[in-house]
């Protein structure tokens, strides 16, 4: 198979069936094989030649990181075209042609030389883990086995459909606080290196004693202004071992147990935990998967690294014979009642429909715990602020007033 990185890029003019010019970019090994190409689509070449630096897609910091978003477009293109009749080969060489996404575009393209070569769809797009996720890949697997391709690709659209909405929901509710701490540190980074200075000089002249309160802000915004230098190396040094840590085993645990426990936060992680276990459960069991092969794909979907070890933690036990609902309850991360829901789903034979309506429940339950973040975040973000802000702006002040109080008293 083609490795991407060895290809080529081609700038071609030509002339289709109709008559019209149409030109455009086209990667191969080779410009003959570019030709090749550009010819099997009916395509009369004018001009082709290899494309310059200034002809490329430049891509900056890597290749681009493929959303749950992406996946759910991709999959119901791919839905519309293999129910319109055409044929495996020749959807990808249209998808190919039509995809914008870098990395999913270059993916595309090795899938596409693979299954030309004999390889099944499933197996070509596992060679491919930067575009697509294991749970796409065994679906696809399993859509093949039974047939029922298109069936797999529109349940895998829905999944993806559903990540991308738990996503966006906890990053939505996490932007405000955040964008106001930013500005907030940059209001005070202002007051403290261009306002506090000209009322320092004042004070200078005054020939008085400052305030205690006075004198701390005044010594702060000097040292600011003298030691930026400082004040910025001591923060690139605590971003950089912060992020040192965050990669440490030790330090993705503390983590994980600080997102999972954390008051507010922490209900939000579970809760997000649940909708997603339940719905990819539900998803790769219904495409033929056992609950052992599930559990694994699924355990490797979870960002928090302590829900991770006891879904594989689960796992091993379900290997041996116990139900799932078991280990669940006695790891004691996840709440009775998604517990309590898939013993009762376990019970009655009809796991899958009840996982459907766990992950429904909890879907729900995320965007009103995301609601509850922003509306238990935003006052105590503003009292924190308006403290920090007031108490600088009342050591400034204080001075000032206290100089017109003793003119007015003489």
């Amino acid at each position: 198979m083609w490795e991407v990185k060895d290809l080529a890029v081609y700038v071609y003019q030509a002339v289709d069936a109709a008559g019209k010019k149409q030109k455009g970019n086209i990667e191969a090994n080779s410009q003959e094989q570019a030709v090749s190409s550009l010819k099997t689509d009916g395509l009369t070449i004018v001009s082709i030649k290899e494309a310059g630096l200034l002809d490329k897609d430049i891509q900056i910091g890597g290749s681009k990181k493929v959303s749950p978003r992406d996946l759910s477009v991709f999959c119901r293109q791919f839905v519309g075209i293999l129910s319109a009749g055409v044929t495996i080969i020749k959807a990808l060489d249209m998808l190919y042609e039509q995809m914008e996404h870098p990395t999913l575009r270059k993916a595309l393209y090795n899938v596409k030389n693979s299954v030309q070569k004999g390889e099944t769809l499933a197996n070509a797009m596992k060679d491919e883990p930067d575009a697509f996720p294991s749970i796409l890949c065994n679906m696809i697997a399993a859509g093949e086995a039974s047939g029922n391709l298109e069936v797999c690709f529109e349940r895998m659209a829905v999944q993806f459909e559903k990540d991308s909405r738990l996503k966006a929901l906890v990053k939505k509710a996490m932007i405000y606080p955040i964008a106001v701490i930013i500005v907030a540190v940059i209001v005070i980074v202002i007051m403290m290196t261009v306002v506090v200075p000209k009322f320092s000089d004042m004070f200078t002249g005054m020939g008085q004693q400052l305030p205690l309160p006075t004198r701390i802000v005044v010594a702060i915004s000097d040292y600011m202004i003298a030691k930026w230098y400082v004040l910025a190396a001591v923060v690139i040094g605590i971003i950089v071992a912060f992020k040192i840590f965050a990669r440490s085993d030790y330090g993705i645990h503390l983590l994980a147990k600080v997102k999972k426990d954390a008051p507010i936060i922490g209900n939000l992680t579970i809760k997000s935990a649940c909708a997603g276990l339940a719905r990819t459960l539900s998803t790769l069991m219904a495409s033929g998967l056992s609950v052992v092969e599930a559990l694994d794909i699924t355990a490797k979907t979870m960002t928090n690294v302590l829900i991770k070890e006891s879904l594989e933690e689960a796992k091993e036990e379900v290997m041996h014979g116990v139900p799932l609902s078991q280990p669940l309850i006695e790891g004691g991360i996840f709440p009775t009642m998604i517990c309590q829901m898939i013993k009762i789903g376990e019970e009655t034979g009809n796991l899958e429909s009840m996982l459907d309506r766990v992950a429904d429940y909890y879907e729900e339950e995320v965007e009103n715990a995301t609601s509850a973040l922003t509306a238990a975040m935003e006052p105590m973000i503003i009292v924190i602020l308006a403290v920090i802000v007031g108490g600088i702006v009342a050591a400034v002040y204080s001075p000032v007033i206290g100089m017109y109080g003793a003119v007015d008293e003489a």
